[in-house]
């Protein structure tokens, strides 16, 4: 009953999704007397003892395999680029930017720029956010002021 319950649930939340392989798992295989009492036969697992893990892995592993030859070949090479995240750019005027984001800010508002170590430090954890490559989709060209919180720096295009 509960099954039914869950798969009714499901299709309405989204119809192609009952009909994708699954397994049903019992767990409390520390419990199996309990277990066949109701008329289970499918497989079971025990979270404290960790009976059936490796056979339910294994299950799981075959279906996986078995959808991946069942998928036809796609055609074309397929980039991911990420997002830079932690910081976006907002264009103030001519010649003049806003890095905003909490980690972007936190680097600056956090660290003596006073100091050359601190702003090397800087220098390479933007680097490592991709700031540099943000700017210049954004249009910064040498020269340019950008503004970190109340910190502003003169924008040198990365080589």
């Amino acid at each position: 009953e509960q099954e039914q319950v869950l798969m009714d649930e499901l299709e309405a939340y989204d119809p192609d999704l009952v009909v994708r392989p699954r397994v049903v798992v019992g767990t409390k295989a520390d419990l199996v007397p309990i277990l066949d009492e109701v008329g289970w036969d499918g497989p079971v697992v025990s979270a404290i003892t960790g009976q059936g893990v490796r056979e339910l892995v294994g299950k799981l592993a075959s279906l996986v395999h078995e959808a991946r030859t069942a998928e036809p070949d796609r055609e074309g090479i397929v980039i991911l680029r990420p997002i830079p995240d932690g910081a976006r750019v907002d264009r103030l005027g001519d010649h003049e930017f806003r890095l905003v984001g909490r980690q972007v800010e936190r680097i600056v508002a956090l660290n003596d720029i006073t100091s050359p170590e601190a702003l090397n430090y800087i220098d390479h954890q933007m680097k490592r956010m991709g700031v540099g490559r943000m700017l210049a989709r954004a249009g910064a060209t040498d020269g340019d002021i950008i503004w970190v919180g109340g910190f502003s720096f003169e924008y040198e295009h990365e080589a």
